[in-house]
């Protein structure tokens, strides 16, 4: 059991975890859930760690979606954002760079979840390890992660 679903089973949210055998060599791990679960990719989330001024910062948004970075510092109050270094991000979250979940991890940081998530009744995020998705509602991701619905891709 990941620490991902141990917060989802703390926190007695409605969930379900989905499991599929990943291929390391796959290009996209996102889009490879979306192809293994069969979901359209717009509610297959992946989660990016990046560095906002001084802080890191999770987002949230479609695996078939590209991060803009000026939109997510505008989000959090930076002046610039960039993508974290890996070891930065793995001592950081607890979880492996393609495993990350937004729940779980090892220090809370501050979160940004694409608003488009908002228009789905549930989605998938990552369950803290590769080839392992957590469904859940995206308000009770916002909730347990305290994050704000802000639109984030280019």
């Amino acid at each position: 059991m990941t620490p991902a679903i141990q917060a989802a089973k703390r926190a007695k949210i409605d969930f379900s975890i989905h499991e599929y055998e990943h291929d390391p060599s796959a290009e996209s791990w996102g889009l490879e859930a979306a192809g293994k679960l069969g979901l359209d990719p717009a509610r297959v989330f992946k989660t990016l760690v990046v560095t906002a001024g001084p802080d890191l910062v999770v987002a949230v948004l479609p695996v078939a979606e590209h991060l803009n970075l000026k939109r997510l510092a505008r989000a959090v109050g930076a002046k610039k954002a960039a993508m974290a270094d890996v070891k930065q991000v793995e001592r950081t979250t607890g979880y492996v760079v393609g495993g990350v979940s937004p729940l779980g991890q090892k220090k809370r940081l501050a979160t940004v979840i694409d608003q488009s998530a908002e228009g789905f009744d549930t989605i998938f995020v990552s369950g803290g390890r590769r080839g392992l998705d957590i469904e859940l509602s995206p308000r009770d991701l916002a909730a347990l992660t305290r994050a704000s619905f802000v639109s984030v891709i280019r």
